[in-house]
């Protein structure tokens, strides 16, 4: 499965619109959470961000420092051009690469059908390369799935306590629980957390 789960496998997934967890729009978690912060210059990366619906409500919203990266040129290159205007204007990066490749700070990062999709066994390396990623008291906030964990997938499924296995060397777990707001089709199959570097 690991070796499927490159470059080719992704864009090839844009290219025939097998997109299932393309919702259309912003997440109503994540722009609840968007709507608490303040500091509209700290920086902001969205990994895995496939047509990145966040980052337009980031914009939107008056964020200046948002950085997507994704490993699918496809959509890399078809966001460069819906979103060239924030590019012209400085306030969007877009990144084609490997998240874990990645080598800067940030002070949130957005998790939205990233993790789920990456290899069970890639995601101790998630939480390490996500503590790397965070300035102090940065902060990592999102969705993760919780359905069992099988070899179905992408997306795989886990659980309150693997995730808290994973995170809670690294991260203060301010939030780890189901989500009110989700989807219909994910309603009671998402978590919603919230996590502090340590």
């Amino acid at each position: 499965m690991e070796k499927s789960l490159d470059q080719s496998y992704w864009n090839q997934r844009y290219a025939e619109a097998q997109t299932g967890w393309d919702i259309g729009y912003p997440s109503p978690a994540l722009t609840k959470f968007v709507d608490g912060l303040r500091d509209k210059n700290q920086r902001i990366l969205i990994p895995g961000c496939g047509n990145a619906y966040e980052a337009e409500y980031l914009l939107q919203h008056g964020f200046n420092q948002v950085t997507l990266i994704d490993i699918a040129p496809l959509v890399v290159n078809e966001l460069k051009q819906k979103l060239k205007q924030y590019i012209n204007e400085g306030r969007l990066r877009v990144l084609l690469g490997d998240f874990f490749e990645l080598n800067e700070t940030f002070d949130t990062i957005l998790e939205q059908t990233f993790f789920c999709a990456l290899p069970p066994t890639m995601r101790q390396n998630y939480a390490s390369h996500m503590y790397s990623l965070l300035a102090p008291k940065g902060t990592l906030a999102g969705l993760l799935f919780c359905f069992p964990l099988t070899d179905e997938g992408p997306p795989f499924g886990g659980s309150v306590e693997e995730y808290e296995r994973y995170f809670g060397p690294y991260f203060e777990i301010q939030k780890l629980e189901a989500c009110y707001n989700s989807i219909k089709p994910r309603e009671g199959r998402e978590l919603f957390v919230k996590l502090m570097k340590i």
